[in-house]
């Protein structure tokens, strides 16, 4: 296991020692405060230093934080699909990314409550800065995808990383997350990088691919919010890709990208689960093209088993100045998107409106087209 301890969580013997020094830290605090509002700074500590693994400070404390966040900042979570799953069994979720931490959070929880084995979730090296950041995300259970380098270095981390995916998958018996694209999807369009697969994929050696990635029990997993609490965020980096220019990050922008999508409106949140794929082995063909397929078969499911709420079907017809999907939305719906419009972006700024109209219109679109294959 030495091989990944610069990218692996913590064990389950480090965690006690990690939470010693994580009740202590300030921004950590503030979060143990949030998820404890009625108990004292001594009874807060005394809950979180008597967690001794992993399973337990998910169990006694992450999990509520999570379920306060649900309270606090949505009109609730539903999922489905999760009962079709073996509690027994170790899956490999690929999702649609829209947060940085709610997906992975909101996920867990459903396989906390389904008793389902709870994952281990890649995380960017970008997101994890922060010291502080870095230890909450090791106490969850989240291991680092690594950024940058040369071609070769970009090379070798993958394999390690993609040896890691099977280890903990096949050895463990722990089930893992991973998004279908690297980086959040910004403009609503759900789509698999062909590069994701490659690199799970590196771990198959010599074996056939498609039974390969059959053994590891992909699960489409389908992450929808009516409200994407970081939707304004996301709409300079969609303005400067429109007008093919780079985008720069702020300093502070992955921060608070995480911050508003915790404590930000998300109205309603569900999230589906589907059956492990069934990939067909085709003698003779080509690893890209069964990988191609692949990324065929998670785009159709995740985009088919996407939840669309009224916000999707508003902002599909006011940017198409239609009346085409009224049926699916009341005109309290409008209002209050309109509203959300008018306070979130520059209304006077057509390109700012169509690129946040589009990002909520863009899952009714995918349908469209699901449809008309």
């Amino acid at each position: 296991m030495e091989v990944y301890d610069d990218i692996r969580f913590f064990k389950d013997d480090e965690v006690q020692t990690v939470l010693q020094s994580a009740v202590r830290h300030p921004m950590i605090k503030t979060l143990f405060q949030y998820t404890f509002p009625d108990k004292s700074d001594d009874e807060i500590k005394d809950i979180v230093t008597r967690c001794t693994s992993i399973n337990e400070f998910q169990r006694e404390v992450i999990s509520k934080t999570v379920k306060r966040v649900i309270d606090t900042t949505s009109a609730g979570m539903t999922s489905s699909g999760f009962d079709e799953l073996d509690t027994n069994t170790s899956y490999l979720y690929i999702s649609n990314h829209r947060d940085i931490v709610l997906d992975t959070s909101l996920l867990n929880l459903i396989l906390f409550e389904k008793n389902l084995i709870r994952t281990a979730s890649a995380i960017g090296d970008n997101l994890v800065q922060r010291p502080f950041v870095n230890m909450l995300s090791k106490l969850t259970r989240n291991f680092i995808v690594r950024r940058g380098g040369s071609p070769r270095e970009t090379l070798l981390s993958s394999i390690k990383l993609s040896d890691y995916i099977f280890h903990l998958l096949k050895e463990e018996n722990r089930s893992v997350w991973i998004a279908q694209r690297q980086g959040r999807t910004k403009d609503g369009n759900d789509h698999t990088e062909q590069g994701v697969l490659k690199m799970i994929a590196l771990a198959a050696g010599k074996k056939d691919i498609a039974n390969y990635l059959n053994d590891l029990k992909i699960v489409p997993v389908s992450i929808s919010y009516e409200y994407d609490p970081t939707d304004a965020l996301k709409v300079p980096e969609l303005l400067a890709k429109a007008a093919d220019q780079e985008y720069v990050k702020s300093e502070n922008e992955d921060f608070n990208s995480i911050m508003y999508g915790a404590l930000g409106q998300k109205k309603h949140i569900h999230i589906h689960a589907s059956k492990p794929l069934e990939i067909v082995k085709i003698d003779g063909e080509k690893t890209n093209k069964t990988l191609q397929r692949v990324v065929d078969q998670l785009d159709t499911t995740i985009q088919r088993n996407y939840h669309l709420w009224p916000t999707n079907y508003v902002a599909h017809d006011l940017l198409h100045v239609s009346r085409k999907y009224s049926k699916h939305y009341s005109e309290h719906d409008m209002a209050q998107f309109e509203r959300r419009l008018r306070l979130r972006v520059d209304v006077e700024d057509q390109m700012t409106v169509t690129s946040f109209l589009k990002m909520y219109a863009q899952p009714v679109t995918n349908k469209e087209l699901l449809n008309a294959e």
